[in-house]
């Protein structure tokens, strides 16, 4: 009786294993399936490129990962003549859950990939040789934006100064280097609402902006905090710690700001009034791509100003720096 049940519990056992052998099989070599790259041509335009370069550089920001950002100067600002060359790494002393690094998206690279391939890895994560692409780069929001947009994105990539410039390949830590077969997923796009929906259109900006993904706390990758409230951390090589802030509409984020205040926040660092200077070590540094928003449009930025009021009010205070100790 007793050899019965215990070569039941081994059968139990053995069982168990197999089909976890098979999940993880599954998820390994059968994922991620979003489908075939579409087979499309974008049409460079004057219009598209101008849309283009607007969205990449002040909305989207693609500019902001994809280029080298000096650290030395306050709010990390680009390097020009580095305009999607890649190489910025997003590490576990951020908080991620592997070694990610932006790749570079100037011709020199993307030119053996098609329209299509670029489309796919925009909207849905997942690479021309199959990959699937960790979120850093925010694919689940940039699928739900207009198919224009992404066509104007990449009409712009398109236009870049070849660079030649290999970055290190990324890497995901267990157990992300199985989940991340997971995430990608066939584009859900929409149709960009008109400016005048002012809210319908502020959230549509707030999502080709991803907000959310910076000023929502994550752990290892996932989202663990209110929506919009702040908290999430960035550490500096010194062991300095940057926390987004909270804005939603609650008295500890955004809630006594009004639609001036907003505005002026980002204008402060446009090119014709923000002079940049150094950052010594220790003192307060930040990882927002100020000088890129700055140039959004001030009916964008209302648009997301009254989008923001809508949000739920969370009440949480952000210690927004904790000097290396």
């Amino acid at each position: 009786m007793k050899r019965k049940v215990i070569r039941i519990l081994a059968y139990g056992v053995g069982f168990f294993v197999l089909v976890i052998a098979l999940v993880l099989s599954y998820i390994k070599v059968m994922l991620p399936n979003v489908g075939e790259a579409p087979t499309i041509t974008v049409e460079i335009t004057d219009e598209r490129l101008q849309r283009g370069e607007y969205l990449a550089n002040h909305v989207m920001v693609c500019m902001d990962c994809h280029s080298e950002r000096d650290y030395s100067i306050f709010t990390a600002p680009m390097v020009a003549g580095t305009e999607g060359q890649g190489g910025e790494l997003f590490d576990q002393n951020l908080g991620f859950p592997g070694r990610y690094i932006s790749p570079n998206i100037t011709p020199a690279k993307l030119g053996n990939w098609t329209d299509g391939e670029i489309f796919r890895a925009v909207t849905s994560g997942v690479a021309k040789d199959g990959r699937a692409l960790f979120p850093i780069m925010p694919h689940p929001n940039y699928g739900k934006l207009d198919k224009e947009d992404i066509y104007a994105v990449i009409a712009y990539i398109r236009s870049l100064k070849p660079i030649k410039h290999e970055t290190e390949a990324s890497a995901s830590d267990f157990p992300m280097n199985l989940i991340i077969n997971t995430i990608p997923k066939e584009a859900q796009l929409s149709t960009r609402p008109a400016e005048t929906d002012l809210i319908n259109y502020g959230k549509y900006l707030v999502t080709a902006a991803s907000c959310n993904d910076c000023h929502t706390r994550q752990e290892k990758g996932q989202f663990v905090g209110q929506p919009f409230a702040g908290g999430m951390e960035f550490k500096f090589p010194d062991g300095a710690i940057l926390r987004s802030a909270n804005i939603t509409p609650h008295e500890t984020g955004i809630g006594s700001w009004n639609e001036e205040q907003f505005i002026q926040r980002f204008k402060a660092f446009s090119k014709s009034d923000y002079t940049p200077h150094r950052v010594p070590p220790g003192e307060f540094q930040t990882l927002m791509p100020w000088t890129f928003y700055a140039e959004m449009k001030t009916e964008d930025l209302k648009a997301i100003y009254a989008y923001l009021k809508t949000l739920e009010p969370v009440d949480q205070t952000v210690t927004l720096f904790t000097p290396a100790q």
